[in-house]
C-alpha cells in the first residue's frame, strides 16, 4: 500500500527495516521486501520486524512461529519489536494505544529462543511522561539489564543449536 515509499527508501541504498503489519502473514510481508529490493539502490541487507498480530483479548499476540516463517519468506535478518508487541490498541484512558511494558522481558526472551536475529526496543528516561507510546516504552535506566538478559538467552540457544548430538 506504500509502494512509492518502499521504492524511495530502496533507492537510497541503505538497509531498510520493514515492520510486519499486525494484519499480515509472514508470506504477505515478502511483497514489500521484494519491492524494496527491486530498486536500483538495492543490494543492502534489509530486515523484517515481527511485532505481533491482531488481536486477542485486546492485545497484540506474538506467534513465535513467525520468526521461522519470516526467515523462510524473506531474505535478511528477522527482528523482534519488544515494545510494540505489548501495545493494547485503543485501550488507554483517552482511547489512544495503551500497553503494559511488564511483558517486554518475557517476550524478548521468548523471541530470542524462537530465532529472532535482533531486537528493536523503544526506550525513554521517564516512559510515563513520553509524548507517545509511554505505556510500552522500556525505562532507559533498565535498558542494560534488558539487553544483557535477552542476549544471554539468545547466546544460550545458539550454543545448544551448535552442539552435536
Amino acid at each position: 500500500r506504500q509502494t512509492d515509499l518502499l521504492i524511495a527508501v530502496g533507492l537510497a541504498g541503505k538497509p531498510v527495516n520493514i515492520k510486519k503489519g499486525q494484519w499480515m502473514s509472514a508470506s504477505a510481508r515478502a511483497a514489500a521486501v521484494t519491492t524494496v529490493e527491486s530498486t536500483l539502490g538495492s543490494g543492502q541487507e534489509n530486515a523484517v520486524t515481527e511485532r505481533g498480530s491482531c488481536f486477542g483479548y485486546d492485545d497484540l499476540i506474538v506467534d513465535m512461529r513467525n520468526f521461522e516463517r519470516l526467515k523462510a519468506a524473506v531474505p535478511g535478518p528477522v527482528l523482534f519489536d519488544g515494545t510494540h508487541a505489548v501495545q493494547r490498541p485503543g485501550l488507554a484512558a483517552d482511547g489512544a494505544t495503551g500497553g503494559n511494558r511488564i511483558h517486554v522481558p518475557g517476550l524478548m526472551a521468548a523471541a530470542a529462543a524462537a530465532g529472532a536475529d535482533g531486537f528493536f526496543v523503544e526506550t525513554h528516561p521517564a516512559p510515563d511522561r513520553a509524548p507517545s507510546d509511554g505505556a510500552t516504552m522500556w525505562p532507559l535506566d533498565e535498558m542494560e539489564w534488558l539487553v544483557d538478559r535477552t542476549v544471554a538467552v539468545w547466546e544460550r540457544v545458539r550454543e545448544y543449536a551448535t552442539v552435536d548430538t
